[in-house]
């Protein structure tokens, strides 16, 4: 059997005498697409710092790509794994420019000046962000862009140094519905490359999940409440349980909707 992409086992984060993540098993594989889905403080930011070894488990085992978190150097690992989260973009500076933002990602820098780059590391940061819609605002700054260009910004971020995996903490947070819709077509795009690596997207809602997502885990109370196959583990009955709420799915076109029970 081939080693999984990203492998946490008996995982648990504690800080004091909360718990953040408890005994949470994860496994996923080449070719698997994962949504993440849970209320607030059920633990989804956590579970993806972890992923992204940006934060050591209390207790358990966490490995990405091969590697053992405390058993590898976090620092050259971390360059293979694409992450994004609200707190990166809130780390960087207004004024940068959009290509630098993509660029600087090869040694998981904030600024271009801290390291050295040639014009393929240039050229490669400018083709990223074509791919993902945002290749006319190369050279503006990030400050001055839309919320939903800026998500697209750390999304080509995130596929500069050819990654094993994607980690995206609620990109679509704060969008309107026109940047939300954009921005699952091009992680939907994403999906249907046979090149993307794996991806898990972290979302409090079903409408965001894009098409060619594979699988679903569902957290609460920093537990996993479902995990598996997406269109087996996203039930009325789960995301109900998961929610505290009486709910109901629709689905069209490869897109989830959610409504809450008449009556309820």
């Amino acid at each position: 059997m081939n080693e999984p992409v990203l492998r946490l086992e008996g995982a648990s984060v504690r800080r004091g005498d909360t718990v953040l993540l408890d005994q949470v098993d994860w496994r996923v594989e080449s070719g698997q697409n994962w949504v993440v889905l849970g209320p607030n403080g059920s633990g989804k930011s956590t579970l993806l710092r972890l992923a992204a070894l940006r934060l050591h488990p209390s207790e358990g085992s966490v490995s990405v790509l091969g590697e053992t978190l405390g058993r590898t150097d976090t620092r050259v690992l971390r360059r293979r794994i694409g992450y994004a989260a609200s707190a990166l973009a809130d780390s960087l500076r207004p004024g940068i420019d959009a290509a630098d933002v993509v660029m600087t990602a090869r040694f998981g820098a904030l600024e271009p000046w801290w390291h050295d780059y040639d014009d393929a590391d240039r050229q490669r940061a400018r083709e990223l962000l074509t791919q993902v819609g945002c290749g006319d605002r190369a050279d503006h700054a990030f400050g001055t862009l839309s919320s939903g260009e800026r998500q697209r910004v750390l999304l080509a971020r995130t596929l500069m140094t050819d990654p094993g995996i994607l980690l995206l903490d609620e990109p679509t947070a704060a969008l309107d519905l026109g940047g939300r819709e954009d921005l699952v077509g091009t992680l939907a795009g994403l999906a249907a490359e046979p090149d993307t690596p794996p991806m898990a997207l972290v979302t409090h809602h079903v409408e965001e999940i894009p098409p060619g997502f594979t699988h679903c885990l569902m957290l609460a109370d920093g537990r996993v409440a479902a995990v598996g196959p997406l269109d087996e583990v996203l039930t009325d009955e789960a995301l109900s349980d998961c929610y505290g709420l009486d709910l109901r799915l629709d689905t069209a076109a490869g897109r989830w909707t959610v409504r809450v029970a008449p009556g309820s």
